[in-house]
């Protein structure tokens, strides 16, 4: 997939086929997810039924290489047809709820965007609720990212990328490395982010159009699996953009159908307010992490070719400094 080809604009407006793309999705997973029961034997439906879903309506290039890694952090390299190892990488946060989703479920999305940006991906496996609770998956994307700086990878030699639940990761780690006052990677993408776990802000974008895929009455169940027992207002829940300044570059992708397109628009405001550098995409008429589903929504290819080419910028921007400061 990897190409010259400019990435088309953001559309205006939902086309028909992404109409019906929302409608089938709501009246496939949408409807099935209001009736599983959050117990060990629902989570294991879910965890089937959404791996069929992302198995079906993903498509993994021709030539993809994967090669697990079991320890120290469990994960898989996952790389595009022609791609090779080198200096840069992306470093990806898969989401789901912390509780349903892996790297096999996320390897097709990672696989296109190797295969558009050139660039290797480790998807990190982290530990999923109910079995493991906060801060668990917190602790293992932290523990990716340090080990991917003990392979010899620069943290700004990194793209981190996420979506859904790994947003809310990808911000945690961001913000605890911006208080701590270590190195950033070069840029943050993010597909359908998760910020408020509360699940306020989705609530109100709910009462104006209804989520084809899930509820948020049903969301919050999900991700209470692995809040539960800690206070809603904690630091590492309740994230503060106040520092967005000393953040990298963030690129915010969501579906105009979607409920979190509420927490991407909310994401953005807070990092533009704070100082930092957001580029906002509300793709209309798309349903969550639309970008993993080329064979529901088409308009996932152009997404992943406006991630390149938002790389592409930065690493102008980055050569053009290092030009002027020599």
């Amino acid at each position: 997939m990897r190409t010259t080809t400019p990435a088309p604009p953001v559309p205006s407006a939902s086309t028909l086929r992404s109409d019906a793309a929302a409608f089938l999705t709501r009246y496939g997973l949408g409807v099935t997810s209001g009736l599983i029961p959050m117990n060990a034997i629902g989570i294991r439906i879910a965890r089937g039924l959404v791996a069929s879903i992302m198995g079906a309506l993903g498509s993994t290039p021709g030539g993809t290489t994967v090669t697990a890694v079991r320890t120290p952090v469990p994960g898989e390299w996952v790389l595009g047809p022609g791609v090779t190892y080198g200096r840069r990488a992306v470093y990806y946060v898969h989401g789901s709820a912390y509780a349903i989703c892996s790297a096999r479920t996320h390897r097709s999305l990672a696989a296109r965007l190797s295969a558009v940006t050139g660039l290797p991906v480790f998807v990190v496996d982290y530990r999923l609720a109910p079995e493991h609770r906060f801060p668990a998956a917190a602790g293992d994307v932290a523990a990716g990212f340090d080990w991917l700086l003990t392979q010899g990878y620069a943290a700004d030699d990194l793209i981190i990328a996420g979506d859904s639940a790994g947003g809310h990761l990808i911000g945690d780690l961001l913000l605890h490395r911006a208080d701590t006052e270590q190195a950033q990677p070069a840029a943050a993408v993010l597909f359908s982010p998760l910020i408020d776990l509360t699940f306020t802000l989705a609530a109100q974008q709910e009462r104006v159009r209804r989520d084809p895929a899930i509820s948020a009455a049903a969301a919050t169940r999900l991700v209470d699996l692995y809040t539960a027992g800690t206070d809603p207002a904690h630091p590492r829940l309740r994230l503060d953009f106040r520092h967005a300044d000393r953040l990298p570059p963030f690129l915010i992708q969501a579906g105009g159908a979607e409920m979190l397109s509420a927490d991407a628009r909310h994401l953005d405001e807070q990092l533009r307010a704070h100082g930092g550098v957001s580029t906002l995409e509300i793709w209309p008429g798309l349903m969550h992490v639309f970008q993993a589903l080329p064979r529901l929504a088409p308009e996932a290819d152009a997404a992943l070719l406006r991630v390149r080419d938002f790389l592409a910028a930065l690493d102008t921007v980055a050569a053009h400094t290092d030009s002027e400061a020599s």
